[in-house]
């Protein structure tokens, strides 16, 4: 049976300590593990917006592989680059892909180098768990508001638009409650945009099956927004965590009235 084109399991998350000895966001990453349908799921760490940092990658082996009981393994593109080979089969015995945080447009560029924006698509289209944290939410939306910039000069504070893999046609932007400055950005970013902008604060995730959506948190009073600007006005509509799964395609037309 062919799979349908909008077959997709995501969670992104728009931030949190992880690498605590108490992960900030464990609560919603218990729900990735479910999600995966599995006793003890494959889950491929992607740590390439960090640069292969070694202490996210034990970091994500203890708290996914000895708490939440996955099989971790690491899937390293600076350090340790496997063959093409190697790189596709890797992505396809995975459960759960779980992206990590860092510079989203230096990943994105060598994911599009190295064929991996294609072997994601594939891992959605059979059903694997997609998900990930700051950059590692970003990169599953049409585009993110991102702070690539300052990696290369801490001082730039600028935000910029960088394109995402597409899976769900709307701007991510993580973090909107610790970095004030992202409310003004996205604001400013989003009035050329005719989409809506999916904002994620800190311990809040937006889990997306199929065309359903809703969302999680892992910690009290944490939030998402929908943004989006109409008839010349800027709107901002509060998300709050439901346990209910509601329409996709509501949430990303601006016209819909959602509710709340």
């Amino acid at each position: 049976m062919p799979v349908k084109d909008s077959t997709r399991r995501v969670v992104a998350i728009g931030g949190g300590r992880v690498r605590t000895a108490t992960p900030q966001t464990t609560e919603i990453d218990r729900e990735i593990v479910r999600l995966a349908g599995r006793r003890r799921p494959r889950l491929l760490f992607l740590p390439t917006a960090s640069l292969d940092a070694a202490d996210y990658c034990e970091a994500i082996i203890r708290h996914f592989g000895g708490t939440l009981g996955c099989r971790v393994e690491t899937l390293l593109l600076y350090r340790d680059r496997p063959g093409p080979r190697e790189l596709a089969a890797r992505i396809a015995a995975a459960d759960i892909v779980y992206v990590g945080g860092g510079n989203t447009l230096r990943m994105m560029r060598l994911w599009r180098r190295l064929g991996v924006d294609r072997l994601l698509n594939a891992a959605r289209r059979r059903g694997a768990v997609l998900s990930g944290l700051s950059a590692g939410a970003i990169c599953w939306f049409r585009a993110g508001n991102s702070d690539a910039r300052k990696f290369s000069n801490p001082g730039n504070q600028t935000l910029i638009r960088v394109r995402g893999l597409d899976f769900i046609g709307a701007t991510a932007c993580p973090h909107y409650d610790s970095e004030q400055h992202r409310r003004a950005a996205l604001r400013a970013m989003m009035r050329t945009s005719a989409g809506v902008a999916i904002a994620l604060e800190d311990c809040a995730a937006i889990e997306i099956v199929d065309d359903r959506y809703r969302i999680l948190a892992s910690r009290r009073g944490a939030r998402a927004y929908r943004v989006f600007w109409r008839s010349g006005h800027s709107h901002s509509d509060e998300l709050p965590p439901h346990g209910d799964y509601r329409r996709l395609s509501d949430l990303l037309d601006k016209n819909t009235d959602l509710g709340n």
